[in-house]
């Protein structure tokens, strides 16, 4: 019988290879952002992280070598994407974990807890609204294969929070986006229906925006755990 270390079995061999492939921050972030916001170019990813083409180019390479990513032709474009949808529950685990221990050490920031991106929510309030409309069955796991997320069979989620789907009009903009959020490495909800979650905890006076820069502010932080329990 094989012992625990066996170099020869597969899932400790997988699981092993995984891990050196994520202990890379540049890596790891660009697993992140095509696990939460769908394929991106190149250009796209090495602009969203903050490197150069060439940078990146090296370790997209390595990625696609482990079989982690994969591309895609889209017209002149090569598209990068996840290569296996599993990969993306991987991800937010790792952040889950590595959110609730940094939750411990120190105290959240303002911007922490609530802040805008462009006209949707985003830090520990965004990532809620989101973890809660998956959970509930109001919007489906972004899976990476694609830049939009599709809703789920219960929108009851969504109306508890003042929004009806049906009643958002989307025009050229796409209705509902996973956005990487930048301090917790989980999606929050962007497109028509993240900002209109916004309006609608602006308009029942739950957060408020403040005069200057992008911080919201918590103004019933009891109802909102009553609609998000994970936020309490």
């Amino acid at each position: 019988m094989a012992g625990w270390i066996d170099p020869e079995n597969r899932v400790l061999a997988k699981a092993t290879a995984l891990a050196g492939e994520l202990a890379d921050p540049v890596r790891l972030t660009a697993l992140q952002l095509l696990a939460a916001e769908g394929p991106h170019t190149l250009t796209q990813l090495a602009d969203a992280i903050g490197v150069s083409a060439s940078r990146l180019g090296n370790h997209l390479g390595r990625l696609r070598a482990s079989g982690l990513v994969a591309v895609e032709r889209s017209g002149r474009h090569a598209l990068y994407r996840v290569a296996d949808a599993g990969l993306s529950g991987v991800l937010a685990a790792l952040s889950r974990y590595a959110g609730a221990d940094a939750a411990v050490n120190r105290e959240p920031s303002p911007a922490d807890i609530a802040h805008t991106c462009y006209d949707h929510a985003a830090g520990r309030l965004g990532v809620v609204v989101f973890s809660t409309l998956v959970e509930r069955g109001a919007l489906r796991p972004p899976d990476g294969r694609g830049d939009e997320v599709a809703l789920g069979p219960d929108p009851t989620a969504f109306a508890e929070l003042g929004v009806d789907p049906d009643a958002v009009a989307a025009g050229r903009r796409k209705r509902a986006t996973a956005c990487l959020d930048r301090t917790h490495r989980l999606p929050h909800l962007g497109g028509a229906l993240g900002s209109a979650v916004l309006d609608a905890l602006l308009e029942r006076g739950l957060v408020r925006r403040r005069p200057e820069g992008r911080v919201l502010d918590v103004l019933d932080a009891g109802e909102l755990t009553r609609l998000l329990p994970a936020f309490g």
